[in-house]
């Protein structure tokens, strides 16, 4: 875990405050709420409409994307539930990746949730007098900025163990902290809700439902600033609950995560009334953050409580213990595990007690702590990930303990002695991705909470990290892939001359008052690989591979912002020209888009034009540095505004080419150069364009309907990879897609045979054409090796046979171009 700091400012008693540090930052919210702090639900409820009727249209002969891993990092386990007549059945939940079940102890995992709700998920209940009576709550309910970003649309029921899902209300609520369900009556249940994030709302507070979430009543609500952020339920007599409240509100340059109204509940009636409890307790005040709760299932007289102070970070105020139903309490444990939260601790306020042993007690935080003499002696366990957001021990055999964390989902089969952990879950959120030109099966990503990651076999099981803290760009030099560039948040940028083995800084010669993003931007010359580009608020240059680096502009953006904050007037995107060193085109998160066509000497501001968002990508034509495109993030208040421009003449005018995409932040944007199809990476999955944005369709099949925050194109072998937030990466193989690269008409394909070929290869083109023909073949880095056969016409007989002898044994691609199409397929040479 690597400390970074911002500015953020609290407004007690109306005045601004300046304080540090923040962990993680606000980057995926700001990204999409800029500049109105707002996010369009109705917007993101219509897109996902959009998109899952777009994919029911493709017909079993769609292309499918292929999951290429990891599987062995992990990402957030938001939520556990065990089956508590089988410990065999687990679910867990995500914080953006969806549902996830398994039969057989997590030997194997199947996504249950993928084409239901929303891919964030806050809790999961099971009934306990009906074991195919599950509840899914959506919208993690952390309050960090992704949280923020990726909110729910409610609460989902399933009857036949999440084979199929019902909606079942509480849409506004927006993030599900914690459901509780009667021990004896499944259509009994409560749901501890949290409300917006960013902002105020009357939809929060606790809910119950009598008739399994057909409706539902607030039987706790506190404030339109008040969350409540956790529930218990006496097993053994379901009228007794205790609810936590949690006084919050953030903005993207404030943050207030405590206040008077934060404190523990208490009904003895079902939820009909409701009393504050105090005695023992901390008073509240306006630093007091959120509180965690545990009930002991053997003993339900005992619940357990954890208190958080300070309204900016929450950090760790104690666990407190009451042996009377809640009539009073005592202090644990304080100073003695006080670092459990970190800095951060508005993240965590979770803790569990064994089912049968009062006094082993879990204490979940940044940092792990567990006790099991009832606090009298505590253990630090650090054999796994930290930042621990869920627990669970299977009721039927508690030696099982299931735990979640950001880095996935750990198994102790002895009680909490020992952990092992799951490399099956495709769940990590990679913010950018990579892949080496030369060596496809050298992948790299940059990751939340999850290093700068890399595998150089092309499994899916065997990534591991090169580069610590939050990974962000990672760029590997198209002409020698030992050239790799990476960072972690913030832009400190690292290079290295091994692939990526070994890692140096690489931040020479960059002013450390400039501002920087949370995911700066790097980009290699495609004309000079040598040449470099790094964004803060200004533009630098380096000529030696990340040596050194020199400053090439004054400040690109709108300027710091008002309020002092460093969230915002940073470079977000660089596109320099395939043809030269003098153009380069920029953008910022504050809706600032320049050019310079002289290398830096001068600059022009192009955006006039073009929307106030967050700019989240520039890409020029190979061909042409007049012709440029540029993507956007964020969301309307009101009216619908386009996502992706193009110009054509070096942006003194721009053409709104969103056609029919979703209208979703646009996240990355792709354009392949020997045809001009575009692709975009949006927060409903990829999509596709073979007309310059006149119209646009959702690409292929199997790619989960989420966000997808980064896409990267592999020329040589005509593949697609998608980086999701969420979902780990895939790729799509455009070589075998009827409706993307390849564009084919009826009758019109390309066989290639064998494959793997020895000495001969077979080639059928099943159509005709009129107009030119050509025949080549490149390695895997797109390096021509031969043109086999060219023509003024397309030969009546479409059969040939290419004598192969003299090319080694490897991957190559053999392209066949016609006046209208362009046909590719990868073959092995043995």
């Amino acid at each position: 875990m690597i400390s970074v700091f911002i500015i953020l400012f609290s407004c007690k008693n109306n005045q601004v405050q300046e304080i540090a540090p923040d962990y993680p930052g606000v980057y995926m919210y700001n990204q999409r709420a800029y500049p109105d702090n707002f996010i369009n639900k109705k917007a993101i409820k219509s897109a996902i409409v959009q998109t899952q009727k777009a994919l029911a249209k493709k017909d079993n002969k769609a292309t499918n994307w292929q999951l290429k891993g990891p599987i062995n990092v992990g990402g957030r386990v938001t939520d556990i539930a065990i089956d508590p007549t089988d410990e065999n059945t687990v679910y867990i939940g995500t914080a953006v990746g969806g549902v996830f079940k398994t039969t057989d102890k997590g030997s194997t995992w199947n996504p249950i949730f993928d084409n239901t709700g929303r891919p964030s998920i806050g809790n999961i209940a099971i009934a306990p007098s009906d074991v195919q009576r599950i509840y899914v709550g959506t919208g993690e309910a952390n309050g960090s900025a992704t949280s923020g970003a990726f909110f729910g649309d409610g609460i989902y029921r399933s009857d036949d163990a999440g084979a199929s899902w019902t909606h079942i209300g509480l849409e506004e609520t927006q993030h599900i902290a914690r459901i509780v369900v009667d021990t004896n009556d499944k259509n009994r249940v409560f749901a501890a809700t949290t409300g917006t994030l960013y902002g105020k709302n009357e939809d929060r507070g606790l809910y119950r439902s009598l008739n399994g979430g057909n409706s539902w009543e607030k039987v706790l609500y506190v404030s339109d600033s008040t969350s409540v952020i956790d529930v218990v339920i006496n097993p053994q007599n379901t009228n007794i609950l205790f609810a936590a409240t949690w006084e919050r509100i953030r903005y993207p340059w404030v943050r207030d995560y405590g206040g008077v109204t934060s404190g523990i509940h208490r009904s003895l009636d079902g939820g009909n009334t409701w009393e504050k409890l105090s005695v023992g307790l901390p008073v509240s005040d306006s630093e007091t953050g959120r509180i965690g709760l545990a009930i002991s299932a053997s003993n339900p007289n005992i619940i357990y409580a954890t208190y958080t102070t300070n309204s900016i970070t929450n950090i760790f105020d104690g666990l407190y213990k009451s042996t009377d139903n809640g009539d009073s309490w005592a202090l644990v444990a304080k100073d003695e595990i006080s670092d459990v939260n970190a800095t951060f601790g508005w993240y965590f306020g979770n803790l569990r007690v064994h089912p049968n042993n009062p006094n082993k007690i879990y204490v979940m935080g940044q940092l792990l702590y567990n006790t099991t003499d009832g606090g009298t002696s505590w253990n630090m366990n650090n054999s796994m990930h930290v930042d621990f957001h869920s627990m669970a021990y299977a009721p039927s055999n508690p030696n099982t303990v299931f735990i979640g964390c950001d880095g996935g989902l750990y198994l102790s089969e002895n009680g909490g002695s020992t952990w092992s952990h799951f490399v099956n879950l495709p769940i990590t959120q990679f913010y950018n991705i990579a892949v080496d030109t030369q060596n496809p099966e050298r992948m790299y990503g940059g990751t939340q909470d999850n290093n700068t990651l890399r595998t150089t076999t092309g499994s899916n099981n065997d990534w591991y990290p090169i580069l610590g803290g939050d990974g962000f760009q990672v760029n590997v030099d198209k002409n020698n892939g030992m050239n790799v560039y990476a960072e972690y948040q913030w832009g400190n940028l690292f290079r290295s001359t091994d692939g990526g083995d070994t890692m140096d800084w690489a931040t020479d010669g960059i002013d450390s008052n400039d501002r920087t993003n949370w995911n700066t931007p790097v980009e290699i010359s495609p004309f000079d690989t040598n040449v470099l580009f790094y964004g803060s608020n200004r533009l630098y240059k380096s000529t030696n591979r990340a040596v050194s680096w020199n400053v090439i502009s004054d400040d690109l953006t709108g300027g710091q912002h008002p309020s002092g904050s460093t969230s915002y007037g940073t470079l977000t995107c660089i596109a320099p020209s395939y043809n030269n060193l003098d153009v380069i085109y920029t953008g910022s998160d504050d809706g600032h888009v320049n050019v310079t066509f002289d290398g830096g000497n001068s600059w022009n501001a192009i955006d006039a034009d073009l929307p106030d968002r967050f700019v989240s990508q520039i890409i020029i034509s190979p061909q042409d540095d007049q012709i440029a495109y540029v993507a956007f993030s964020g969301y309307s208040v009101l009216d619908y505004t386009p996502h992706v421009y193009k110009t054509i003449d070096g942006g003194q005018s721009w053409l709104d080419i969103s056609g029919n995409l979703p209208d979703v932040p646009v996240n990355d944007i792709v354009l392949t150069p020997d045809n001009n199809y575009l692709y975009v990476a949006t927060d409903t999955g990829v999509w596709y364009s073979t007309n310059q944005g006149d119209s646009w369709d959702v690409l292929g099949a199997g790619l989960p309907v989420g966000i997808v925050a980064d896409i990267s194109f592999h020329e040589a072998t005509n593949t697609l990879y998608a980086g999701t937030f969420g979902r780990s990466i895939f790729s799509y193989d455009l070589n075998e897609d009827t409706t993307g690269l390849v564009e084919q008409t009826e009758g019109g394909n390309l066989v290639v045979y064998p494959n793997p070929v020895k000495d001969f290869i077979n080639l059928h083109l099943g159509h005709k054409d009129s107009g030119f023909l050509r025949v080549n073949i490149y390695d895997t880095s797109g390096k021509l090796l031969r043109s086999i056969y060219r023509k003024e016409q397309v030969p009546d007989m479409q059969d040939w046979q290419l004598n192969l002898t003299d090319l080694r044994t490897g991957m190559y691609v053999l392209e066949v171009k016609t006046t209208h199409r362009t046909l590719k397929k990868r073959f092995l040479k043995e």
